[in-house]
Formats: structure tokens, sequence, C-alpha cells
């Protein structure tokens, strides 16, 4: 792995800046963030930056979705390919959905003895296969071929119906949107270039906040697995750890606190006697004070949670007795109603003594006064 690009739409600002300084020096290679001129979709951004892409001479390279968390078997995808196809074929990570959750995500059907994508359609509207896309692809520079026809098939079309680019001031950006699921994926298919390696490793979408306290549990689990030294373990005079916790060299907690199943402490953050967290993610700086209870919660950088208080949220787990089932896309609202689910506190907020916040997410600065339950604190 020789470099690593961050790309999107998002306005570049000093959070983002200080992660990349900070992860460059952790991992010891360079980490850029390249900003999108417009939302150009899947297969558009890469098109757009395919030079910055290619500058080293890469002779492939990874494209991963931000929104997913999985085991990321790169190493096995290279091997894969090295076995099937040609120098030229590209590669989608594919794992096993239910087949009533398979019509949310990109649908794969393979050759059985050479895994060849045959037929690729994203979110069907009837069942087309159980092998779904993960969003982690291995291409080569040959892709970029692919995804140019698109592009100029987009010009043609822009050209005989100019009305098509009336949404937007400028036509280019129009032609320049480019999904790689849908217009590259489905073209791709049954040619011979294009093969899925299907793994059986932990996946998932992060389709909301709330979703990351199940991805953080599937990491905790795999962390138990192949680097249990990361995980906190019961002794004299420290926590009382339930199941996969982790918790950051830099925190303090009282000796009376209990962890776990499913807790992540972030750095500099303070627990006091008797505390409760469990399903939950504590993030650096936050302060939970003496017999708090914190439940699938979320709890912000700098955030105070005061004696006695009990903050709880509702979890969206997968059907546990499915061992295919993935995360639902939980929508905010049902039936004019906030769905019940995790408790989210922004940076900085502030949970006074002997409340309960119950289903509820509270943004960033807020200094809350009384209990509040499935509300959405502005």
């Amino acid at each position: 792995m020789k470099e690593i690009l961050l790309m999107g739409f998002y306005q570049p600002h000093e959070a983002l800046s200080r992660f990349l300084v900070a992860a460059q020096q952790e991992f010891k290679i360079p980490i850029r963030y390249l900003q999108e001129y417009a939302a150009l979709g899947t297969g558009g951004g890469i098109y757009h930056f395919r030079d910055q892409i290619l500058s080293g001479g890469a002779e492939a390279f990874f494209v991963l979705n931000a929104d997913v968390c999985s085991e990321f078997p790169l190493q096995e995808m290279l091997d894969f390919r090295q076995q099937h196809g040609d120098a030229h074929s590209f590669v989608i990570l594919g794992t096993t959905a239910n087949r009533t959750q398979a019509l949310n995500y990109g649908c794969i059907v393979a050759n059985a003895d050479t895994q060849e994508v045959q037929h690729y359609v994203e979110k069907p509207s009837t069942f087309v296969s159980e092998v779904i896309n993960c969003g982690i692809y291995l291409f080569t520079p040959a892709i970029f071929q692919h995804i140019g026809e698109v592009f100029q098939r987009n010009q043609q079309e822009l050209v005989l119906c100019p009305y098509l680019g009336e949404e937007n001031s400028n036509g280019w950006q129009r032609a320049e949107v480019i999904r790689l699921e849908q217009d590259v994926f489905t073209a791709l298919a049954g040619s011979g270039k294009l093969y899925v390696y299907k793994t059986d490793g932990f996946w998932s979408q992060i389709k909301s906040a709330g979703s990351a306290i199940y991805a953080s549990r599937l990491y905790l689990n795999q962390y138990s697995q192949t680097h249990p030294e990361r995980l906190a373990q019961n002794k004299p005079g420290g926590p009382i750890i339930r199941g996969n916790v982790y918790i950051h060299p830099t925190a303090s907690i009282d000796s009376t606190a209990v962890l776990g199943p499913n807790v992540s402490i972030g750095e500099g953050v303070t627990v006091g006697a008797g505390v409760r967290v469990r399903e939950s993610i504590v993030l650096h700086g936050a302060s939970l004070h003496d017999h708090t209870c914190v439940l699938n919660t979320i709890v912000g950088w700098d955030s105070t949670i005061g004696r006695w208080a009990r903050v709880e949220g509702t979890p969206s787990d997968p059907n546990p007795n499915d061992p295919y089932a993935k995360i639902d896309s939980e929508t905010l609202f049902r039936d004019g109603r906030l769905t019940p689910s995790i408790t989210i506190l922004g940076c900085s907020v502030t949970i006074p003594a002997e409340v309960v916040i119950l289903n509820s997410i509270v943004l960033p600065h807020k200094e809350l006064s009384r209990s509040y339950k499935n509300q959405i604190i502005l």
C-alpha cells in the first residue's frame, strides 16, 4: 500500500486536517483528501481524479465506500484476482444477505465455478441473487477506460438532449456524474472482466450515526479473535469488564464501574464510581459522573453526564436468529413520530444530575435542564 486518497464533496475543515496529519504519523503512509467540485457519484469522483490516482504508477488500487465496516480482506482479494481472470480484471467484494434484504443492495449473479459476474442489478424490484455488493472493489487502471465510455455517452446525450443539463448550470457537471454500480458494473457484467470475491467475514453498512454501535460490536468481536491485547481485561483494582470492551490508555475509570459488553471508551474520558455502561461508545474528553447509567448510546466529545442520570437508546440490530440478516436503514421518523433508536449526544452536551434521556438525539453544545424522551433537541 503506497498511498491513501480520501474523496468527497465535503468542504475540508480543521478537524479533518488534524485527523489526516495524525493518521499519516500513525500509519506512516501519505494520506490526502481530494474535494470534488460537485457530488460526482461513486464513479465520477475517481474518474475526475484519475491522474492523481495513477500518478504513482499504480498497478492496481482499491476503492472503498466510507459507509461500510468490514474485515476488509484486501490481501485475499488480490490473491483471488491472481487466481481468476487476467491482469486487467476487476474484483467486487460480495457477501450473502437474506432474500428480502438483498433487494436493498446491488445484487450479483456469478458463475459458480469461476466467480465471474454474469449479471448485476442495483437494488432490484424482484429477487435476483442473495450475493450482494459490499462497496469494496479492486481495480486496475483499465477501469478508467470503461468509466470514460460512460462519460462520453453522457456528453453525447447532453448534445442530443440539451434540456437534460438544465437542472445543473454546467453541462460538464452533468456528464461527470457517474455511478459505478448502475453505469459501469451493469455493462461490465458478462464481459469476462468482472469477478466477485465472496467473504464469510463480517460486513455491515453504516447508514446512520446509531449504526456505529453495531459496527463497533463487530470490530470488538474481531479484536477478541485477532488482537485480544487491544481489549480490556478484569484486573485487581480495575473496573469490572463484561464481554468485549476497549479502553483508551489515557481514560480514567473508577474501579467500581461496570463496562460492557460492546463498549468503547475514548481518549481522556473520565468514568466515576458505580457507573454502568453497556452497548455504547464514549468519545474523547467525555465525563460520566458517579452512578450514571449509559445504555445503547453514543456520547459525543467533551460531553458531561451528571450523577445518577440515565441515558438510554433502543438498539436497531439485525435479526440475531438469521446469520445473513443485515442492519436495516431505519428512517428517522415513522408515522410522524421519531423512530426509537440509539441515543446520541453531540459534542459538548451537558446532561444534569438525576434525569432520564431516552431515545433522543441531542445536537452539539446543548445544556439540558430536564428529562427528554423520543425527541430531537435542537
